[in-house]
């Protein structure tokens, strides 16, 4: 089976794909999507719950698509279960065989949220990299979250030097959309030489309107979304397929960024407009 480790190690970019999971996902319509992805990216990333969604187990997605013979990158969050659970989850991911996890902290609930739901966070982000990194029976590809933004000349990247000492090959930024944002952000991580440590994956989209591009800008954590992109497609006589080209466009100009290793790209419900995106940028990926 192709994989994303594999990928990393032997392609100059590697595209992945995260699964749109709700409360409906099911093994035919998950097998559904990433058929729809064959071809056009290295893996396939499974989502944890966002906000109060309940949604498959992250862990059963995995199985499913392993079974397909699709290499998964699973998202683990600490904050719904206790140490305990997070264990379990690494022993069970292990044994299906997932190779990739992108562990994280998790969003915090809006306190006003109803129904009211108890937020866990018996562990951070760094102890469950450092459990994940010391399974004697497990060889995790690890990867973390990292923020873009505009850091001055003396800012050291502090965070993701410590990720890295605990045991993360890669991180993967929010959506970001602001290509000159990135290029100074990616400047930073190659003079302070991270890029030989961790792999960068950037975040995008091939966001459908500009009333989605709006809402992404302003209620998905840290999500970069410029005013001219959203005026583009509010301007666009096919905001749908303006969305699809913009993405093409941000990943031709990514590959061309010193030191990002690759996008993953979010299909907000459509695995088509992902597979357009990739067409049209050119890129080809390795075949799952």
């Amino acid at each position: 089976m192709h994989t994303f480790r594999h990928a990393l190690r032997a392609q100059d970019f590697t595209l992945t794909a995260e699964l749109a999971l709700d409360a409906r996902s099911d093994a035919a319509s998950i097998i559904s999507q990433a058929q729809a992805l064959t071809g056009s990216v290295d893996a396939v990333q499974v989502p944890e719950c966002i906000e109060k969604q309940v949604h498959l187990s992250p862990l059963a997605a995995a199985a499913i698509l392993l079974n397909a013979g699709i290499d998964p990158i699973v998202h683990m969050s600490c904050r719904d279960r206790n140490r305990i659970a997070l264990r379990s989850d690494l022993l069970g991911a292990a044994a299906l065989g997932v190779t990739s996890l992108l562990p994280m902290r998790g969003k915090e609930l809006a306190s006003g949220a109803r129904p009211r739901v108890k937020q866990v966070y018996d562990w951070g982000a760094r102890k469950l990299i450092a459990a994940a990194s010391a399974m004697e029976d497990a060889d995790f590809l690890i990867g973390s979250i990292a923020t873009v933004f505009k850091p001055n000349r003396d800012w050291k990247p502090e965070k993701i030097t410590a990720k890295a000492d605990a045991g993360v090959k890669f991180i993967q930024t929010q959506l970001c959309f602001d290509i000159d944002l990135l290029r100074h952000y990616m400047a930073r991580l190659v003079a302070e030489k991270l890029i030989q440590r961790v792999n960068v994956i950037v975040g995008l989209a091939p966001v459908p309107s500009a009333d989605a591009a709006q809402w992404l800008g302003k209620n998905l954590r840290g999500a970069v979304m410029p005013s001219k992109t959203v005026k583009r497609l509010r301007q666009a006589a096919n905001p749908e397929r303006e969305g699809i080209e913009i993405c093409a466009e941000m990943l031709r100009a990514l590959r061309d960024i010193p030191g990002v290793s690759g996008a993953n790209l979010v299909s907000f419900g459509d695995a088509a407009s992902v597979a357009r995106s990739i067409e049209l940028s050119g890129l080809r990926a390795s075949r799952l």
